[in-house]
C-alpha cells in the first residue's frame, strides 16, 4: 500500500509539472512570413507584451514557406499547451480556403481564435493626371475612358485586389487589373501616369495624399479611417461594399479554456495601453483586442464576405 501511495503521488506531481506555461518554459510565437515588414513588427510587439504580462520568455519565429502555410501548419501540429502560438494576417485564415485545394490545415477546426489584435483598411487613390476628386467622378471618368480603366494593386491575390473586384462588381465597370510586386512599384507608376488608380492599404497612401501628390477617394471600412478622417468610405459614396484586414492571435485546437482566457486577457490589456496603441497606429494599424467569441464570429463572417470576390477575380495560386 505505501508503494502504491508513493507511485500515485509521483504521477500527480508529474501531471502538475506538465501543466501549460511553466515558469521555465519559452513561448514561441510563429509568424509565417519574413521578418522586417510592419506585420512582423506587430508580432514582436505582441511577444513583448505577452512576456511582460505572462512572466514567460516569449520569442518570435519567422517560419516562412508556401505563402505562410508551412508556418501555420507547424502551429496546428504543435501541442495545445500554450507553448506555441500563431500570429497571422487575415489571408491565410480567410482567403486561402477559397484559393488552395489543399491547405494542410483548417482555419476553424484546427485553431482556437484567441484575439483579433488590430485591423487595417484599404483605399483607392488616383494619380495627378486623373482629373477626379470623388468616387462618383472616378466612375464617370472610367466610363468615358474605358481604354484607360487599369488599376494597380501590390500583387495578384491580395485583399486590395479582391476589394477592387468588389468595386468593379458594384459599379459594373470593366476594369483591368495590373498586379505589381509590392506597393512601392505600383506607386511609382501611379505618380508617373502609367496607371490611373491604385488599390492598396490606406496606410501606404497617407503621406502622398497629404502632400497633394495623389488623391485618396474612398476607404474600405464601415467607418472612416482615423488616419484620413476627411475621406469618405465606399459605403458613404453609395456603394454597398466594405472590407477590413486584420492580424490575430491563434492557439492550436484543444488549448485549455483557462489558458485561452489568460492569453486573451494579456492581448486585450496590452492593446488598450496608450504606448501600444500609439506604436500600432504609427504602422497604420487600428488596435482592437477582441474577445475570443467576437474573433470567432469575425473569422467566419470574413470567410463568407471575401468568397465572392475571390471567385470573381479568377485568381489562382499559380499567378
Amino acid at each position: 500500500m505505501p508503494r502504491l501511495f508513493m507511485m500515485t503521488v509521483v504521477a500527480l506531481l508529474g501531471l502538475v509539472g506538465a501543466g501549460p506555461l511553466r515558469a521555465d518554459e519559452t513561448v514561441r510565437i510563429v509568424f509565417p512570413f519574413a521578418a522586417g515588414a510592419s506585420a512582423d513588427a506587430l508580432t514582436r510587439i505582441v511577444a513583448e507584451q505577452l512576456q511582460t504580462r505572462l512572466g514567460r520568455n516569449v520569442i518570435v519565429e519567422n517560419r516562412t514557406g508556401a505563402a505562410g502555410r508551412l508556418g501555420i501548419k507547424s502551429v496546428k501540429d504543435s501541442e495545445p499547451d500554450g507553448s506555441t502560438l500563431l500570429v497571422t494576417p487575415i489571408a491565410p485564415m480567410v482567403v486561402y480556403q477559397h484559393v488552395y485545394q489543399s491547405l494542410g490545415y483548417d482555419p476553424i477546426r484546427d485553431f482556437e481564435p484567441v484575439a483579433q489584435i488590430a485591423t487595417f483598411d484599404f483605399a483607392v487613390a488616383v494619380g495627378p493626371q486623373v482629373p477626379v476628386r470623388t468616387l462618383g467622378e472616378l466612375t464617370a471618368w472610367i466610363r468615358s475612358n474605358p481604354a484607360q480603366a487599369n488599376y494597380g494593386t501590390p500583387a495578384a491575390g491580395t485583399l486590395p485586389h479582391f476589394f477592387a473586384v468588389l468595386f468593379g462588381r458594384a459599379t459594373g465597370l470593366g476594369m483591368k487589373h495590373v498586379p505589381y510586386k509590392g506597393t512601392a512599384a505600383a506607386m511609382t507608376d501611379l505618380l508617373g501616369g502609367q496607371i490611373p488608380m491604385l488599390f492598396t492599404s490606406t496606410s501606404e497612401l497617407i503621406e502622398l495624399h497629404k502632400a497633394g501628390r495623389i488623391h485618396v477617394l474612398a476607404t474600405s471600412g464601415t467607418e472612416r479611417s482615423p488616419f484620413l478622417p476627411e475621406v469618405p468610405t465606399f459605403q458613404e459614396e453609395g456603394y454597398a461594399i466594405h472590407g477590413t484586414g486584420w492580424h490575430g492571435l491563434f492557439a492550436p485546437k484543444g488549448t485549455a479554456p483557462d489558458l485561452l482566457d489568460r492569453l486573451n486577457g494579456a492581448v486585450v490589456d496590452a492593446v488598450r495601453t496608450p504606448e501600444v496603441r500609439d506604436r500600432l497606429a504609427r504602422m497604420g494599424f487600428q488596435p482592437t483586442g477582441t474577445s475570443q467569441e467576437a474573433f470567432a464570429v469575425i473569422l467566419r463572417r470574413d470567410a463568407e464576405l471575401w468568397a465572392p470576390a475571390v471567385k470573381a477575380s479568377g485568381f489562382t495560386p499559380e499567378q
